[in-house]
């Protein structure tokens, strides 16, 4: 197992261990897929970005890509590469979709988080459904609207009851795909905040509630052809978001490349690396390595690998 690992009889010099994990990066970058023995009946695919500290010249900071495909069935690829170096983001969504069961046929269902590059890449990759955007990126903007609701004036009774009005009508937009009706609704109780005096560190919140619910607005507006009903998504069990992604991020990225880390990263490393950690949790490093370790997307329960 030492011997797979680590090049025990080359010595112990990391710069060996580390030239032989980027080699075996490339050769993982260039592998064909292996396609399963049926066919998922539906596919998903998920993909968001993050970003690592860079060592390259005239770079701070290094984005990197990062996905899921997951089938029907429970079965889970990841797949990631860091923008700008060698390794292909489409041909990788490719691979996974064709590792994952995909036919010819079969209609794909994307979600990103609504900026125009991925949605660019997932089209390169084949995916030809519009991506959904993803709903956490929309709560978090109407979090902030929350945010700023709970901090209107209730020193009046009409006061009181229209910030309950106000509270209750940002809940609601959670689930909704514009704003309008909401801006209407609220727009009739504004009124009592008339005179709100301004607050010496934050500001008037009744202005700064209704220039965030406008930005609000204006991002559906822009996003319209792509949002669905995701309350109906929700109720029959399908995925609204990307956050299984965001934590695939956390596990294969951020927890080595970047939280709490000081290191910086060349473009060509970190890729590499990263092809390297994804092919380790899909248990696809290989005949001799891979088959070391069960996959950690493995939905098979470890007796019956035993056996």
């Amino acid at each position: 197992m030492l011997e797979q690992i680590f090049p025990v009889d080359a010595g112990k010099d990391p710069e060996t261990l580390r030239r032989r994990t980027l080699r075996t990066g490339e050769a993982l970058r260039d592998c064909a897929a292996t396609k399963p023995d049926m066919a998922a009946s539906a596919i998903m695919v998920t993909l968001d970005s993050t970003f690592i500290r860079s060592c390259e010249d005239g770079e701070r900071h290094l984005e990197v890509r990062v996905g899921n495909v997951e089938t029907e069935a429970g079965g889970r690829q990841v797949f990631g590469a860091v923008a700008g170096a060698d390794t292909d983001i489409a041909v990788l969504i490719r691979r996974n979709l064709d590792a994952a069961g995909r036919t010819k046929d079969m209609a794909l269902t994307a979600c990103t988080d609504g900026r125009s590059g991925l949605r660019r890449i997932l089209a390169d990759a084949g995916v030809a459904e519009l991506p959904i955007p993803d709903w956490f990126h929309i709560a978090m903007r109407l979090q902030h609207l929350k945010q700023i609701a709970s901090t209107l004036p209730t020193d009046n009774p009409a006061r009181v009851a229209a910030k309950a009005v106000i509270v209750e009508e940002v809940e609601r937009l959670r689930w909704a795909r514009n704003a309008q009706r909401t801006i209407e609704r609220i727009r009739k109780v504004m009124h009592v905040f008339k005179g709100e005096r301004e607050h010496r560190r934050t500001g008037v919140s009744s202005r700064k509630l209704w220039r965030a619910l406008h930005e609000v607005d204006n991002y559906l507006i822009s996003q319209s052809i792509w949002l669905v009903n995701y309350a109906e998504r929700y109720r029959a069990g399908l995925r609204v978001g990307t956050s299984i992604t965001e934590g695939t991020a956390n596990f294969l990225i951020n927890r080595r490349m970047n939280k709490s880390q000081q290191m910086r990263w060349s473009r060509r490393g970190a890729d590499l690396l990263l092809q390297v950690r994804c092919a380790v949790y899909n248990g696809t490093l290989g005949s001799a390595f891979g088959q070391e370790f069960q996959p950690a997307n493995d939905p098979r329960p470890l007796m019956a690998i035993s056996a």
